[in-house]
């Protein structure tokens, strides 16, 4: 462990090391308020660092979200050539700008720090000469500090003997770590909650997602539950601070997104109403076919003598409108009972 999270077990025992010099100088080393306080604020340092790849996870999300329809038509249409199917979301990805694992990568990046701050708090114990930055004296300091009554590097679940050699016992552990993690278990489920109300129709119209996102709603208060059990109440204070922080900046990240998406509709639509638009009566202009007029219209010429104009409505060819049949002045029709009596008449 110390071999493999060397580079970031420094780093973290650094952060904490700091913020109970800060705290530890205006309430106490040995103060346990001190060291919940430069645990919560150990949490802040690193989730401030997170707060950029938190800002493209979201925006990964909400693109993604719009995508979800063009996504499921290619699984609909390639269901069964997976190979053509990854090949397509990937060319939509990139045409889009989307990177699936850019909402991984807070995620991703917060399981190691977790990691190691478990792991320097459980390197907090009595005969400690050192704990990666701390020297004998804040090992002790961590050691001897508690809150009402609770050691800060021991769980419930721990042996009474080990507690005993601590210098606390189940019941003060119990007394403090309870709470600790029905209120860190509230603060789950509210941001589970948040994450999920944030999701678009879109991203929600599969049914396989829309049961994972509200199980998941549920099973992660539960697993805080279930672990605080087994973990140092320092850790509990940390996934309390955590959650706390995360359901402050989902409320105010997606508020700035919002705004972005806001800004960027009144784009398109300013850049709509921007476009010319024909006027009135206007026909558009072709351009493969003929030389635009002056009204803006298209003529050909041979296209018009080519062909003769449709008689009107009651008109015969030949016609005039609304007049009698014919194309010449005075022509005589053809009527077959007048002919028959002038030819009795010249007989």
């Amino acid at each position: 462990m110390e071999s493999f999270f060397s580079f970031i077990l420094y780093p973290v025992s650094a952060i904490l090391w700091f913020w109970h010099k800060v705290f530890g100088t205006v309430l106490g080393p040995d103060n346990g308020f001190a060291w919940a306080l430069a645990v919560f604020f150990l949490v802040f340092t690193l989730r401030t660092v997170l707060i950029k790849p938190a800002l493209s996870q979201m925006r990964a999300g909400r693109k993604m979200a719009k995508f979800a329809p063009h996504i499921q038509k290619l699984r609909e249409k390639y269901k069964n050539d997976r190979q053509r199917m990854a090949q397509e979301m990937q060319k939509l990805q990139s045409e889009h700008g989307v990177n699936p694992l850019g909402g991984c990568l807070p995620a991703l990046l917060q399981i190691p720090v977790f990691l190691s701050l478990f792991h320097v708090l459980r390197n907090f114990h009595p005969g400690a000469e050192s704990n990666f930055v701390f020297d004998k004296t804040g090992v002790d300091s961590f050691i001897q500090a508690d809150i009402f009554g609770a050691k800060l590097s021991n769980w419930i679940t721990q042996p009474a003997q080990e507690l005993a050699l601590f210098g606390t016992d189940r019941t003060s552990m119990m007394i403090v770590g309870i709470p600790l993690m029905l209120v860190a278990s509230v603060a789950t489920y509210f941001t589970m909650r948040l994450s999920v109300k944030k999701q678009t129709d879109a991203s929600m119209a599969n049914p396989q997602s829309a049961m994972m996102a509200k199980f998941m709603m549920y099973i992660a208060p539960i697993g805080a539950i279930v672990s605080g059990w087994f973990l140092p109440i320092a850790v509990l204070l940390y996934w309390l601070a955590n959650n706390v922080w995360t359901l402050g900046q989902q409320h105010f990240l997606t508020k700035k997104i919002d705004a972005e998406q806001e800004r960027e509709r009144q784009k398109e639509i300013e850049a709509k109403k921007a476009t010319p638009r024909p006027k009135p009566g206007q026909k558009p202009v072709r351009e493969d076919k003929g030389e635009p007029s002056a009204e803006g219209e298209t003529t050909t010429a041979t296209a018009t003598e080519a062909k003769p104009a449709k008689p009107a409505p009651g008109q015969r060819p030949g016609g005039k409108p609304g007049g009698k049949p014919g194309g010449k002045k005075g022509q005589q029709k053809n009527r077959p009972g007048k002919q028959a009596s002038r030819a009795k008449k010249r007989r």
